[in-house]
């Protein structure tokens, strides 16, 4: 997988960085945001907490708005924040135009020819990838 890095900040001494990624089984790109407490440059085995936003959220909903990086600092927590949702063109959207699904949302579902398997499949790559 080749991450592509969309944005490198520093914060509360340590690095809030945004990446992306071309998810096969997702067929489109994906976006997540990673906090790098001060810790982790010290080389120090630090606990992860995996945030995942879910219906219309991005990655940047709880980075930018619940103040976590202050907290995650002080603790030498690294926080983990995939965007849950798969966007743009490809991604089915809703006829009547409703806000909760389509191209900003995703919904999940285990039914073979439903619309929202694509999300299963990227909280299911997300659980699998993540515990490796």
């Amino acid at each position: 997988m080749t991450l592509e890095n969309l944005s490198c900040q520093k914060s509360f001494g340590g690095w809030h960085k945004r990446y992306r990624h071309r998810s096969r089984s997702l067929n489109c790109d994906m976006v997540f945001a990673v906090y790098l407490p001060p810790q982790a440059e010290q080389g120090e085995q630090l606990p992860v907490l995996y945030w995942l936003s879910g219906l219309t959220c991005t990655d940047e909903n709880f980075m930018q708005k619940a103040g976590a990086h202050r907290l995650a600092a002080e603790l030498g927590l690294i926080i983990v924040a995939p965007d849950t949702s798969p966007r743009g063109a490809g991604v089915p959207d809703d006829p009547e135009g409703a806000w909760d699904f389509g191209l900003g949302a995703g919904s999940t579902s285990t039914l073979p020819n439903s619309p929202g398997r694509s999300t299963t499949a990227c909280t299911t790559t997300w659980w699998t990838n993540c515990r490796r």
